[in-house]
């Protein structure tokens, strides 16, 4: 008989730890390179640009002015957010539905502000007062008249601003909350209908935590999407920091310097949104295999070490 000569490893090699050899590619690490010197070149060259006056940049950058722009600007982008985030998971709740009416005013509502420039929506909230000289509150089709006020004095360019950037944002959330709900297995609804919830409870308790998962990664990129939207309200004077640093450039023409201070609040705002979203991020990629790879563990019960490594 032939021997099968055997395959088996002792279990001595097993506990032995082989070293583990970077592999090499020096065309890339030529590429990292590269980019570096081309980054620190042009950074650079814009810090030692005399045109930048920075003299001045740090003489607007803390400004009342300049900080009270700052206020209005992340006053804006959260109320903007909050309006648009409840009135898209209305819409987006509307559009699922089985009503037929209901599908056709959600789909009507994000065709009309998704088809229509921001920029559009701004001027006309900010000049409504030329389409509804006055607010009036009465009973339809009668001359009686309970409340009567100028659309001017009630609708500001702050609320202007509000009302356009939040009624546009409706539309764009409705889609991803929508696009989060249909993430959810049909399984979860069935489930919860076999236990008696309404179809309310389903929505707000089992489909809405599952989807918030899918949902979070987009909403936060409309939140900083929102963030530099606001610069568009100085077209109607809102007062935000896009507006403020205007007009002082339009008095001492130091354009380059001031919108350089613009640039940087709203990066730094831009950073505190980001952390936030990664924040929200981890809460709700809790339990899931992402959310813990991103904590650097593997999730519970999957046979694996934190570190990894097998045997």
């Amino acid at each position: 008989m032939t021997r099968v000569p055997s395959t088996t490893v002792p279990a001595a090699v097993h506990d032995v730890d082989l070293p583990v050899r970077k592999l090499r590619r020096p065309g890339r690490t030529f590429a990292a390179v590269l980019a570096t010197l081309c980054a620190a070149g042009i950074a650079w060259s814009f810090a030692t640009n005399p045109n930048v006056e920075w003299h001045t940049v740090g003489a607007y950058l803390f400004a009342q002015l300049t900080v009270q722009g700052v206020w209005v600007t992340f006053y804006l982008t959260v109320v903007s957010m909050l309006i648009g985030v409840a009135g898209g998971t209305l819409i987006a709740v509307m559009a699922l539905s089985d009503n037929y009416v209901l599908r056709t005013i959600a789909t009507s509502y994000t065709a009309l502000f998704r088809g229509t420039p921001v920029l559009v929506q701004i001027i006309f909230w900010g000049f409504i007062g030329a389409f509804f000289p006055n607010v009036t509150i009465g009973i339809p089709f009668t001359d009686i008249v309970a409340y009567s006020a100028p659309t001017s004095s009630l609708v500001s360019a702050t609320t202007a601003a509000i009302l356009a950037l939040g009624l546009n944002e409706i539309a764009y959330a409705a889609e991803i909350v929508r696009g989060g709900i249909e993430s959810v297995d049909p399984g979860q609804r069935e489930a919860a209908s076999a236990l008696g919830l309404s179809p309310a409870t389903t929505m707000r308790r089992i489909v809405l935590p599952q989807a918030m998962r899918v949902i979070v990664p987009p909403m936060g990129n409309e939140v900083i999407t929102m963030l530099k939207t606001t610069s568009l309200v100085s077209v109607i004077a809102g007062n935000d920091l896009m507006t403020n640093l205007q007009q002082v450039y339009s008095q001492n023409y130091k354009v380059i310097p001031l919108l350089v201070v613009a640039s940087l609040w709203y990066l730094a705002l831009t950073a505190v949104f980001t952390l936030g979203q990664r924040q929200l991020e981890r809460h709700y990629g809790r339990g899931t295999q992402s959310g813990s790879a991103r904590r650097g563990q593997l999730p519970k019960g999957s046979g694996a070490p934190a570190t990894g490594r097998t045997r």
